[in-house]
């Protein structure tokens, strides 16, 4: 099998789609930061939602630009009749009979709604830079979990073959000893079904590994041929980030740095603005007007000026003005409910935290390390018989559960510790 490790030219491969075919899977071999890495710079959903950005953006250019002004041509006839009057010519000996009316309109804005319309759109680009960055923090967690779910799928794999493969060798030797009859036959039975137990776990968990191969890969736009190996380090999070932690401090970082609540702020302000924008329309804007008539007016060439606006009797833009005062009410609400939500699932996240590191750190750091030397004195015991089956098949699963426990444990702290740093809205 070709093994491919992480390489900007690898990247660069997967984002052109002409890496070399194998006969094989590719195997991609990568530790946590460098998977994040390639998530961050692939990642389909993130390029895309970037792009509202540029389209907020693009909405600032566009308030910025004056109305087009209005040419209009017309009253042009095409014949002419006896009593028609005789006019200089408009090009040779065309026209001497043609009217032709000429005008031209330029609508200007009044009460600064340009300037107000323009302040409203540069929030906007605020809200959609911290909604990308709202959208990035929920992605990046997805991913960061999804990780620490295939390092923890690919840890309890290794664990279950281990176990396969021991049972699998004591079969061998146990097929011969049964025909021989120097063992019952149900002791071979009840060893036969323990290997079937754990090739219906491994089964199970190969499933969850390619669900989770999926995932991983979408998010980081790999080729649907590659197989994702996480290496183990940083299934633990450092620890010394969280032993002197202060609760206000973080709660008041998360009203801070999430980009959710800074987001409640700016739609606040936002509708501050578009309510004085609405205001500002009570102001009627003013077309002006220059037209120029050839031959049906009092003068053969006649030019004048005026100007249009709507006379405000009966609307005075009310209904539009009370709808953006409400929805100041309404931004106000929703920020104040955002703000106890974000302090609410700080409190919650630290405490899981909490919990989970007691849990951990309750667990000796030889007891892993014990507990494989014990497995491995039992199956010596159990080979030279002076272990019964049921002494051993008992010990094999305590020992499987404990060492799903303790990989149990590493998972959930990691999780909660991504959770923390998911609610305060910053990397601790």
């Amino acid at each position: 099998m070709k093994r491919i490790f992480f390489t900007a030219i690898f990247t660069g491969f997967c984002l052109s789609g002409k890496a070399q075919n194998t006969t094989a899977r590719d195997t991609v071999s990568v530790s946590r930061a460098e998977a994040e890495t390639i998530f961050l710079k692939n990642n389909l959903r993130l390029l895309s939602e970037k792009l509202n950005i540029d389209q907020a953006e693009a909405q600032v250019i566009q308030a910025k630009l004056w109305p087009n002004p209005r040419l209009e041509v017309g009253e042009i006839n095409l014949w002419s009749n006896a009593k028609s009057e005789q006019l200089p010519p408009i090009s040779g000996n065309w026209g001497k009979t043609s009217e032709v009316t000429v005008g031209l309109e330029q609508l200007i804005y009044t009460a600064r709604k340009r300037k107000k319309q323009i302040e409203m759109e540069k929030v906007g680009v605020e809200i959609a830079h911290e909604y990308f960055q709202d959208f990035l923090r929920i992605l990046k967690v997805e991913f960061r979990n999804n990780l620490t779910q295939l390092q923890y799928t690919q840890e309890k794999q290794k664990i279950y073959k281990k176990q396969l493969a021991s049972i699998q060798k004591l079969l061998t030797a146990y097929s011969n000893q049964a025909k021989q009859g120097n063992i019952s036959k149900s002791e071979f039975i009840r060893l036969k079904a323990s290997e079937l137990e754990f090739v219906k776990q491994l089964s199970d968990l190969q499933k969850e590994n390619n669900q989770l191969q999926k995932e991983l890969k979408t998010l980081m736009n790999l080729a649907p041929q590659s197989y994702l190996k996480i290496s183990i380090d940083k299934f633990v999070p450092d620890l010394d980030k969280v032993a002197n932690i202060n609760l206000a401090e973080l709660a008041s970082s998360a009203l801070e740095n999430r980009p959710d609540v800074k987001a409640s702020v700016l739609e606040e302000k936002y509708n501050n603005r578009k309510y004085k924008y609405e205001l500002a329309q009570r102001t009627p804007d003013v077309t002006l007007l220059a037209s120029y008539d050839r031959g049906g007016n009092i003068m053969n060439d006649f030019v004048g000026v005026g100007f249009a606006l709507d006379l405000p009797f009966f609307s005075r833009n009310q209904g539009n003005i009370k709808s953006a005062k409400i929805e100041i009410q309404k931004s106000q609400y929703m920020k104040e409910e955002k703000n106890n939500q974000a302090q609410n699932e700080v409190i919650q996240a630290y405490e899981d935290l909490v919990v989970s590191k007691k849990l951990y750190e309750n667990i000796e750091a030889s007891y892993e390390k014990d507990l494989d030397m014990l497995l491995e004195s039992h199956q010596r015991n159990f080979t030279l018989r002076n272990t019964s089956m049921l002494e051993y098949l008992d010990f094999v699963n305590a020992y499987l559960e404990n060492k799903t426990i303790i990989l149990d444990s590493k998972k959930e702290l990691n999780e909660h510790f991504e959770e923390l740093q998911f609610v305060i809205g910053k990397e601790l």
